[in-house]
């Protein structure tokens, strides 16, 4: 897990997977009515997708040690996760790139790009162990591990759940929760490898 976790936080992450296949029987086979437009009505513009990795790679704010760590999983598969969606306020979406390394998925760097004409700006950066940032209902949400001096990478002491929201031309702290992790589940701590608890405190 060491890998290029071991860059420093500047000031976005993994994503929490898909609830998996879901029996849900025989498809349907009968008409189903689909709703399109009325006269005049404007459809909703396609999401413009870019190359998150070419972004990464002519990107300034992004470090030397996630750029030289960055590199194809299997064959052109790169360990980044792309997120479309209004943060900004500006008229296209913005892009949310978070990455990871390849063997265990552990979060190095999350990045928000914003369009700008023809190019993107790149108006947020964190790098850390684990971080990861997500879209939520227009606010960025990053979340962090926090460690003890004896935690191993797998058992965080905690983590902050930190909501950006923004204000003008840059992203402001809206809300932060911490997470305590207990180790305590059903007496046996870390002996018997089980989840740790989880307390919430905000912090306002």
């Amino acid at each position: 897990m060491a890998g290029v976790a071991a860059v420093g936080l500047f000031v976005v992450a993994c994503n929490a997977g898909g609830t998996g296949a879901r029996d849900a029987g025989p498809a349907r086979t009968d008409p189903v009515a689909r709703a399109t437009p009325s006269a005049g009505e404007p459809s909703a513009p396609a999401t413009k997708r870019v190359d998150p990795v070419a972004l990464l790679r002519g990107d300034p704010k992004v470090s030397d040690t996630v750029k030289r760590d960055l590199k194809p999983c299997v064959k052109d598969e790169y360990p980044v996760d792309t997120s479309y969606g209004k943060l900004t306020g500006g008229p296209a979406n913005d892009v949310v790139v978070n990455v990871m390394t390849c063997g265990d998925a552990v979060g190095v760097g999350t990045y928000v790009y914003r369009e700008d004409g023809d190019a993107y700006e790149n108006v947020f950066a964190a790098e850390a162990p684990a971080v990861y940032a997500e879209i939520d209902r227009g606010d960025l949400v990053l979340t962090k591990p926090v460690y003890g001096k004896d935690d191993p990478m797998a058992y965080p002491s905690g983590e902050e759940v930190i909501t950006y929201r923004w204000a003008g031309s840059k992203f402001t702290v809206h809300d932060q929760v911490h997470n305590d992790f207990s180790r305590a589940v059903g007496g046996d701590g870390d002996a018997d490898g089980s989840e740790p608890a989880t307390t919430a405190t905000p912090e306002n």
